[in-house]
């Protein structure tokens, strides 16, 4: 009796986590991530709970938990991988579990003994991890809390890979029917209960520093158009360019300024000149991927940090952003009235600072201002468009009619 109550601490710690977890997700309005740690936790506490109340000579015991394990070990590394905006090849984890559940049931066909099926499992389970920690060391992000989830993950692929070949080399062959009689029941218990605690406080750790960063960052972000205000991005942008540097990755900056912005300010008014800005802003947001970085740095002048971009596709990011704006309509100015920004792209050179490149895309931004405005101006005139058709309803210098209309 007393070794099946202790045999429960560990799904019950795991119930507790993923209670914690779901509390942080729906009270906290945090991030599907969060959502996917609570779930994780739900299938470790069943596939403990199966392991150990399932008879030991089931022919389900190890397909079972491996299923539910699995489906643990995916959910919490696409979790941490979700939140780190990096990419994970779920696919590669399918694989790997496809892999060993057909190795599973060739070693319970062939072999009553548990230690083959043992290593199998927990093979699979930490080459589930080395991908997860792999995908990991390709994010931007390297706070200290960012570099802790690596470390955990890390730990939990050595732990998987190594302990069951070395605890089976100091006990030796292991009967089924002997399973929850031996050291390595007794050891994975007290290992799964100390990782499933270890790798819990990390989470929830990583979910405070997120709330936390998440009301500071209430402050560093313009209600008008979701982007990072100047000095926040400046921040951003001047902590990516070390990461660049060290990591040896191109960058690219584009400038951008809606034309003839201050006549849509006296023609219509702030509150219209303040939807337009926001329709920009809104555009940009949609249009950057995560890992770039955009900010509103002047009343109506906008500023992205291309990650891992060189500059002849950064431009032709700024011409489709560009294109784009020009189709945009917006009702406050009228019906069928459009708007169109001006662009100055630069890729960055070697070891130059935030405001070095700021210059540079700004100057290419006046150029473009001064050859006609919407368009896209770079160094070496790479991703230059077509300039010689633009819609009627596009305001440039504002006609008299429209003028007249507006009175």
């Amino acid at each position: 009796m007393r070794e099946q109550i202790l045999g429960l601490i560990t799904p019950l710690t795991a119930v507790v986590f993923m209670a914690t977890l779901l509390i942080m997700w729906q009270r906290g309005g945090m991030g599907r991530h969060v959502l996917a740690f609570a779930v994780g936790y739900g299938f470790f506490g069943l596939g403990f709970g199966v392991t150990h109340l399932l008879p030991t000579d089931s022919p389900f015991l190890f397909h079972t938990t491996q299923l539910f394990y699995a489906l643990a070990s995916g959910c919490l590394i696409w979790g941490v991988c979700d939140r780190a905006g990096v990419h994970l090849s779920v696919s590669a984890l399918a694989i790997t579990y496809i892999g060993a559940a057909f190795a599973l049931v060739v070693a319970v066909l062939l072999s009553s003994d548990a230690g083959p099926r043992l290593v199998i499992v927990n093979t699979g389970y930490g080459v589930m991890f080395v991908i997860g920690t792999v995908t990991l060391l390709g994010s931007a992000k390297r706070e200290w809390i960012d570099r802790l989830i690596i470390a955990a993950l890390a730990i939990n692929a050595a732990d998987f890979l190594l302990r069951p070949s070395l605890t089976l080399l100091a006990e030796g062959a292991i009967p089924v029917a002997e399973y929850r009689e031996s050291i390595y029941y007794s050891v994975i218990n007290l290992v799964l209960t100390v990782k499933a605690l270890g790798v819990a406080m990390v989470l929830i750790g990583a979910c405070f520093v997120d709330l936390v960063n998440s009301v500071r960052d209430r402050g560093n972000f313009d209600a008008m158009t979701g982007l990072r205000m100047r000095h926040a991005f400046e921040r951003e942008v001047n902590a990516r360019l070390t990461i660049a540097a060290r990591d040896s990755l191109p960058v690219s900056m584009v400038v951008a300024d809606i034309d003839h912005f201050k006549q849509v300010n006296d023609l219509w008014g702030h509150q219209a000149g303040d939807e337009a800005i926001a329709a920009f802003g809104k555009l940009l947001g949609n249009m950057i991927r995560d890992e770039d970085v955009a900010g509103r740095v002047g009343g109506e002048e906008f500023c992205i940090l291309v990650w891992d971009c060189q500059g002849d596709a950064a431009a032709r990011l700024a011409e489709r952003i560009r294109r784009a704006f020009s189709l945009t309509v917006h009702p406050a100015l009228g019906e069928g009235i459009c708007l169109t920004a001006s662009f100055g792209v630069v890729e960055r050179a070697p070891r130059e600072s935030y405001h070095g490149m700021f210059a540079r895309a700004d100057a290419e931004l006046y150029r473009a201002k001064n050859g006609g405005r919407n368009r896209v101006a770079s160094e070496g005139g790479a991703g230059q468009p077509d300039w010689g058709h633009e819609a009627e309803n596009v305001v440039t210098p504002l006609s008299r009619a429209q003028r007249a209309a507006t009175a």
